[in-house]
């Protein structure tokens, strides 16, 4: 996890910058394309003028992704430069994640937002970052991911098809979550795909009532509410053949330690909310290891923090090297 702070917004052109940017859990069970949360793992970007655009990938988890001008980063980069009027035509750009691509940890809103707050350093942060946040939203077509990679901590969003509302909440200090990512890709578009066009006023009304108590629960720290306001009639019932397990895991896994547990953003990724002093945190995991290896699934777990940064600034690109700031070996 990331120690170091970085440095302040610094509201003056740069030829060059770098980001953190976390990753983040989408709905939280309830909070179909209005709840997300940061997590603990990251994307990292450096951008820089150049002469010639050149595009460097680091990292298994970005393989496959393109290296040239139609790649989203400098595509999205361009994007700010319009917004503000400036122009950059040709840019450096490294980028190395964590963040394990279509697994429903926000590995697309993380790199998408990265690319608007570096583009935006460049230009002296031009842009509020609230106009970011449309950007991103137009881009997504939901505000909980990108939400939450901008701003950190958990965010509660809207999205009226041209501008988005977002209100930050700090994590309560005693939660944690643990994720177990099967080992197979899922599309966000084919997530979707599987769920209904209409729903029962009953279903309604039980998924409102569930978000807006999860809210609250969140934000007085009443973990005890977690396992009743993450419970969801929207989309996971639908979206459980996609994940071999999940169904069971979502009926289960309270009885194995988890205050609450739901499919992250559009899976196949589930997140387990848990209180950090827990006597039952190892039980949690091996039963979550052991429901997928029971279906045939290779999956792996991760204990991960809510963080309550977003977007991490560093100007300073000539002290340290890149791979420096990726490691942590840098403490500001």
């Amino acid at each position: 996890m990331i120690t170091n702070k970085g440095f302040e917004k610094i509201d003056t052109p740069r030829k060059a910058v770098r980001v953190a940017i976390p990753a983040s859990t989408a709905n939280l069970g309830p909070g179909f394309d209005t709840l997300g949360m940061a997590l603990g793992l990251y994307s990292w970007i450096e951008m820089k003028e150049a002469a010639q655009t050149s595009i460097t990938l680091l990292g298994d988890q970005l393989y496959g992704i393109p290296t040239d001008k139609t790649n989203l980063i400098y595509k999205m980069a361009q994007a700010v430069f319009r917004k503000a009027n400036v122009s950059i035509p040709e840019l450096e750009i490294t980028m190395y994640s964590d963040i394990p691509l279509t697994r429903g940890l926000g590995s697309s809103a993380s790199a998408l937002i990265g690319a608007l707050a570096a583009a935006n350093a460049l230009t002296g942060h031009v842009l509020p970052d609230e106009e970011l946040l449309h950007m991103a939203t137009a881009f997504e077509k939901h505000p909980d991911n990108v939400g939450a990679s901008l701003y950190g901590g958990i965010v509660v969003a809207t999205w009226d098809g041209q501008h988005a509302n977002c209100v930050r909440i700090t994590p309560p200090t005693e939660l944690q979550a643990l994720v177990i990512i099967p080992d197979f890709q899922l599309s966000t578009t084919k997530a979707r795909e599987v769920l209904p066009t209409q729903l029962s006023m009953a279903d309604a009304i039980y998924n409102i009532s569930r978000s807006s108590l999860l809210v609250a629960a969140l934000y007085s720290g009443k973990l005890h509410l977690i396992r009743e306001a993450m419970q969801d009639r929207l989309h996971q019932p639908y979206r459980a053949t996609l994940v071999p397990g999940m169904e069971q895991i979502l009926e289960q896994a309270t009885n194995h330690g988890a205050l609450g547990i739901a499919l992250s953003g559009a899976g196949p990724t589930m997140i387990a909310f848990v209180d950090r002093h827990s006597a039952q945190k190892e039980q949690l995991a091996h039963y979550l290891m052991d429901t997928m290896k029971a279906q045939g699934i290779t999956a792996s777990t991760l204990w991960l923090e809510p963080v309550t940064e977003g977007v991490i600034y560093y100007y300073d690109t000539e002290t340290y090297s890149f791979m420096d700031i990726v490691k942590g070996e840098v403490r500001l």
